[in-house]
């Protein structure tokens, strides 16, 4: 019951304290959050915000033409603010100009996401990808952090590897769909269910989870 008992206590402490979206990464479900899981690679969410709004107000509008056919240079200096500026924009045009290649637009690629596809672009790894899979498609994947990772070690559990994270979460939640639903009061889509709880981690540890020597503070605070 892993899962449901860190939901229930991080939801008791008032997260998702953003309630940015119903998803929570802001525009859900657009191709935005294709452009912005690429950007927070080793970056804070601010610094991409930054870099977003940037592209905004260059195009107009985030949109995958768009983003290809811009010199990559004038993109590395738009997005400059969420770092490793110039292999981001590398790697977002290398990323959309096969998107485009291989499912011909966002819309279908966002009907029928390939998590193995993503996993072989330059520079995609299990984050990212989860992160396009998850907040981008509505698909059911649990995106897995550094913060998911730190919490379970405070909490006593030795995972070590991205997909046992993954697994174990994802097991508890399955196995206490009922209790969520009452949790929320609602049943919930589990793509959803999956991307707030990603949500009130990272939200949680942003404030809590700095510095050293945190193990017995946030022990005090969720169990």
């Amino acid at each position: 019951m892993i899962a449901y008992d860190l939901m229930k206590r991080l939801k008791e402490l008032g997260y998702i304290k953003e309630e940015r979206d119903p998803y929570w990464w802001p525009k859900s479900g657009s191709f935005e959050v294709v452009v912005g899981a690429v950007l927070t690679q080793n970056t804070k969410w601010e610094n991409v915000e930054k870099a977003l709004e940037n592209l905004k107000n260059e195009l107009g509008s985030i949109e995958p033409q768009k983003i290809v056919e811009m010199d990559q240079k004038r993109l590395a200096a738009l997005i400059k603010p969420a770092g490793f500026y110039n292999t981001k924009a590398f790697r977002i045009q290398k990323l959309v100009h096969n998107m485009l290649d291989e499912y011909g637009s966002f819309e279908a690629f966002q009907k029928r996401p390939s998590r193995s596809w993503l996993l072989a672009q330059k520079g995609i790894g299990f984050e990212t990808a989860d992160s396009i899979l998850n907040y981008a498609c509505y698909k059911d994947f649990l995106v897995v952090d550094a913060y998911t990772a730190r919490i379970l070690n405070f909490l006593g559990y030795e995972l070590q590897t991205y997909q046992e994270i993954q697994e174990f979460l994802s097991d508890s939640i399955l196995e206490n769909l009922d209790r969520i639903y009452e949790l929320y009061g609602q049943e919930m889509p589990l793509s959803q269910i999956y991307a707030r709880f990603h949500g009130k981690i990272v939200e949680f540890c942003k404030e809590h989870c700095k510095g050293r020597d945190q193990a017995e503070k946030i022990k005090e605070l969720l169990v």
